[in-house]
């Protein structure tokens, strides 16, 4: 691949996993005020929203409330400040945006409860930003509309990969029109026996809190597809199972007997160590006797209600199809992206990880860049991303990825600074809005009606109570 100069902001350096206090900010990079943020609910994925604020946009923001009903996981945020803040049950949601005069709430709490949390927080006065999926069905879609239409107050969702440097570039190839008229796309995943297996050990395993993963995980994939066409998505057909994860499968397979957790069953590269992770161990371990929240649940036990093999069609406004595929068992993990237009064709292949590799006692390596020689080194499948674009009667060319550095490519960074700072003014459109969630979930929920129904959907009929073709 071809080198080019670094064009993203760099991100601010990370933080080790263990708790510990926030740097005071000099004085006098302090303005006289800060929007004030509060945080509904404190998991893993907040862990992003909070060290911005106490990083890189701390002159522009302040945490000052938790909304939380687990004690544990506020202490460990609090720890991670460097101060007790207040903190509320959901319950008393409205009252700790009154008491605390908060300004926005950053949602980061389980799928199933975001069009409750959301609704309500612009109901009580505040905007939200979101992490996604917006919500999980049609009722969820709704509820948020109408209190959007009610309050005129902003929801901001947080779709980190359209900042992603490889996927903005493929956003580039199609506007500028050099392989014409998009009349078809082709988009695989794969998800790995590591990352993809995790979604099988948490409360994402449960379709009814999650929405399965055509919900969950997919609207980014689908925000993704509507954000490179431009386009809306008016037709959806869907086909899925659980073949792989889940208590039947295994009985298939005859694995027999398995621990009903991961924790303290070292050689089975399905299970998950908490007590190897200090952020995980006191965020889950040490607080699942406050409300019985087991995270290290066996991939292969009862109570697996969504699919990890999911083949979906999509008919766009305009006229292109597009044809998805997500498999979550996959020996490697990444994407390829295939653009077929009317005068050419635009291929996008990222690798994330080439391969999931073993240690010595036989656990999945979570991190196969820490391993000399491993996966990273793979002169078969190497860790890489890559976008060629070809015109009809003319050769392949390679077309220039920046290079980005921290999470998802370096489209954190920027993310975060237009969620803080305010969107700068943006050509390809990557700040998204409410409407941009409904739209990416609209898939995902079609396709489960779909799978229930073995017919086509059409999203008109979801009744998402917004008009998806709005600017």
């Amino acid at each position: 691949m071809t080198d080019v100069p670094t064009t993203v902001p760099q991100p601010a350096v990370a933080r080790p996993d263990a708790p510990e206090a926030a740097p005071a900010q000099p004085a006098a990079a302090q303005p006289a005020v800060r929007r004030r943020y509060a945080v509904a609910g404190t998991g893993h994925r907040a862990q992003m929203y909070v060290d911005a604020v106490l990083g890189d946009h701390a002159d522009v923001a302040e945490l000052v409330a938790w909304c939380e009903p687990n004690p544990a996981r506020a202490d460990w945020y609090d720890a991670r400040v460097g101060a007790s803040l207040p903190r509320y049950a959901p319950a008393d949601l409205e009252r700790m945006v009154a008491e605390q005069r908060v300004d926005t709430v950053v949602v980061t709490s389980p799928d199933h409860t975001h069009a409750d949390v959301v609704a309500r927080v612009l109901d009580a006065g505040a905007d939200v930003v979101v992490e996604k999926p917006l919500t999980i069905d049609a009722n969820g879609c709704r509820r948020i509309t109408d209190a959007i239409a009610r309050t005129g107050r902003d929801v901001v969702m947080t779709f980190n990969y359209r900042y992603s440097p490889r996927n903005t570039a493929l956003r580039e190839v199609i506007a500028s029109g050099v392989i014409g008229e998009v009349t078809s796309v082709h988009f695989e995943w794969a998800l790995d026996t590591v990352h993809g297996a995790d979604y099988f050990r948490r409360w994402h395993r449960e379709k009814v809190h999650s929405g399965g993963l055509l919900v969950h995980k997919s609207s980014h994939h689908f925000d993704l597809v509507n954000w490179w066409l431009s386009d809306v998505p008016v037709r959806v057909y869907a086909s899925g199972a659980l073949r792989f994860y889940g208590d039947k499968n295994a009985e298939v397979r005859g694995l027999g007997e398995r621990p009903a957790r991961g924790t303290g069953n070292a050689g089975d590269p399905f299970a998950l160590d908490l007590t190897k992770d200090a952020r995980l161990q006191a965020l889950y371990l040490d607080a699942e006797h406050h409300d019985g929240y087991v995270r290290d649940q066996d991939v292969f036990a009862p109570g697996v209600t969504i699919q990890d093999n999911m083949a979906v069609l999509v008919d766009y406004r305009r006229g292109a199809t597009l044809t998805y595929s997500l498999n979550a068992h996959s020996p490697w993990e990444g994407y390829r992206v295939t653009v077929n237009g009317t005068a050419g064709r635009a291929e996008l292949e990222v690798v994330e990880r080439g391969a999931v590799v073993l240690d010595a006692e036989g656990n999945a390596v979570l991190d196969p860049s820490a391993t000399p020689g491993g996966p990273a080194a793979d002169p078969v499948r190497p860790e890489g991303e890559r976008l060629l674009v070809q015109r009809h009667w003319e050769r392949a060319t390679e077309h220039p990825i920046p290079v980005g550095e921290g999470s998802h490519g370096g489209g954190d960074a920027i993310l975060l600074s237009d969620v803080f700072r305010g969107p700068s003014p943006d050509p390809l459109g990557r700040p998204a809005g409410f409407l941009d969630g409904v739209r990416a979930v609209s898939v995902g929920i079609a396709a489960n009606q779909s799978m229930l129904t073995g017919q086509p959907v059409r999203v008109a009929d979801l009744g998402l109570g917004a008009d998806l073709t709005a600017p």
